[in-house]
């Protein structure tokens, strides 16, 4: 059966080492002469080997004391590098965080305080997915990141939703469309009649009056890119949350849809049951008392 090696005994036995006297070794860690030759002693009784010489004034180690000194000064070594990281883990200072996020969020939301997070906590490393709402219930589910930010697609029980911000949801045309020059918030039989280009975020309209818009599209684009360059030639009409619409685009409007209101709820997704690394609770407190509109 191996022995259990005490830490401060390994560090008495190395202090005596170096300074080659037990009382100097006493007076520089703040122990008794006593204390520290009974530490040696247990530690050579547990090893079953004499470390330090008998007799004679100075302090001088047996061979088994010298082949064993860089041992016990490695293990000192490591468990010291250990006891700092996980110090530094425990308070957040280091770590690795992962999160999912749809990219209106990412873009619009999250720049400004992530960026002072990073440089308040220079040593922890955060990775960012984007994708649909879908996605990062998915990505959250299977493990792969810590916690999501998005608005809550799909019941789950065994993900926890904590709200941050209501979006609302507009219609987006070209600028010159009508509909701009009409002015005014919208009512959705206005829209009716016009063709209407269904994307990822129409599932909002379900269940309201507008609902019958949907319907009527023959039109379904998923990716964004693609969706703003065919508003920007005028085919169609589409609605989007407000945090999605491009506000650089000078080509484009966005008008806020009045009669039916309709809002999708960002928030924090995490998995039940799950604690959270430091690093991750701290980035996720974070962003609850700084993300906002």
């Amino acid at each position: 059966m191996l022995p259990e090696l005490k830490i401060a005994q390994l560090r008495y036995f190395l202090l005596v080492a170096e300074l080659k006297s037990f009382h100097a070794a006493a007076r520089q860690a703040y122990r008794t002469q006593p204390a520290m030759s009974l530490a040696v002693r247990e530690l050579e009784q547990k090893l079953g080997q004499a470390l330090i010489e008998k007799g004679g004034g100075r302090v001088a180690l047996t061979p088994f004391g010298e082949h064993c000194l860089p041992l016990f000064q490695a293990l000192i070594d490591h468990h010291d590098r250990i006891a700092r990281e996980v110090t530094l883990l425990a308070r957040h200072e280091i770590g690795q965080v992962s999160i999912a996020t749809v990219p209106s969020v990412a873009s619009r939301l999250l720049p400004g305080p992530l960026g002072r997070f990073v440089a308040e906590h220079p040593n922890v490393q955060i990775g960012i997915q984007d994708g649909t709402a879908d996605s990062v219930q998915q990505l959250l589910a299977q493990g792969q990141v810590d916690f999501g930010i998005s608005s809550m697609w799909m019941a789950d029980d065994q993900i926890e939703f904590a709200p941050l911000l209501n979006d609302h949801v507009g219609v987006v045309c070209r600028a010159d469309h009508p509909l701009v020059r009409a002015g005014g918030a919208l009512h959705w039989s206005q829209l009716q009649g016009l063709p209407m280009i269904r994307n990822g975020t129409s599932r909002l309209l379900e269940g309201t009056d507008a609902q019958c818009l949907l319907e009527h599209s023959r039109l379904f684009i998923s990716n964004m890119i693609s969706l703003i360059a065919i508003l920007e030639e005028g085919v169609g009409i589409s609605t989007l949350p407000y945090l999605a619409f491009p506000q650089e685009n000078e080509k484009l409007a966005f008008l806020s849809l009045a009669e039916p209101k309709v809002e999708r709820r960002i928030g924090i997704l995490t998995c039940k049951g799950r604690s959270l690394s430091p690093a991750a609770e701290a980035l996720m407190q974070f962003l609850k008392a700084h993300v906002s509109l």
